[in-house]
């Protein structure tokens, strides 16, 4: 089973805070309390966003963690395809490893792929054999694609709630009428 890289754990959360967002939406909910703050379901996607910015480069290092986006991203990304140059010859398994461990950048480029990312002090080693840093993993780039789409869209077209969320009831019950007037 693979690690969750913290991108991972960014876009996964990302995503939930998007999907939550719009189930607010959807139940006719602002937002919710945690303790005595108020989120708003414009704060969830607030914060959304500025995860996704960091990741394409609105970061301390200006870097793009998803490969080919903009023009500083990683070259020396930890992934067979992209490290081997297509050259018709066959490799065994030992045979790839002289490519993972030259330090020339790779000569596929894996356009779309978000890398494993930076630690938590905003370093990043464009390094091959340094996978903490430099791979592609499924669950990372499974949560980028989620969030994307959970992004996407306009915010004026609202939450369509014929879909997805069509059986979401209220959060909060219409309250019961009140109750007629005292006769004596």
């Amino acid at each position: 089973m693979e690690d969750l890289s913290p991108f991972s754990m960014f876009v996964n959360a990302t995503f939930l805070a998007t999907l939550y967002s719009d189930y607010l939406e959807a139940a006719d909910t602002p937002g919710w309390y945690c303790g005595p703050n108020f989120y708003s379901t414009d704060v969830l996607r607030d914060f959304a966003k500025t995860q996704i910015d960091y990741i394409l480069g609105k970061n301390p290092r200006k870097m793009s963690y998803v490969v080919g986006f903009g023009n500083h991203y990683p070259k020396h990304v930890h992934h067979r395809g992209a490290s081997i140059p297509k050259n018709k010859i066959r490799y065994n398994c030992k045979g790839g490893w002289k490519w993972r461990d030259t330090t020339k950048p790779n000569p596929n480029t894996l356009v779309g792929a978000m890398v494993a990312g930076p630690d938590r002090h905003d370093g990043f080693r464009d390094v091959r054999t340094n996978y903490n840093y430099t791979e592609p993993t499924i669950a990372g780039n499974a949560g980028l694609a989620a969030a994307l789409v959970a992004l996407s869209g306009e915010k004026t077209t609202g939450i369509d709630k014929n879909t997805i969320f069509s059986a979401v009831p209220p959060m909060f019950p219409t309250l019961p009428p009140p109750p007629a007037p005292w006769r004596p």
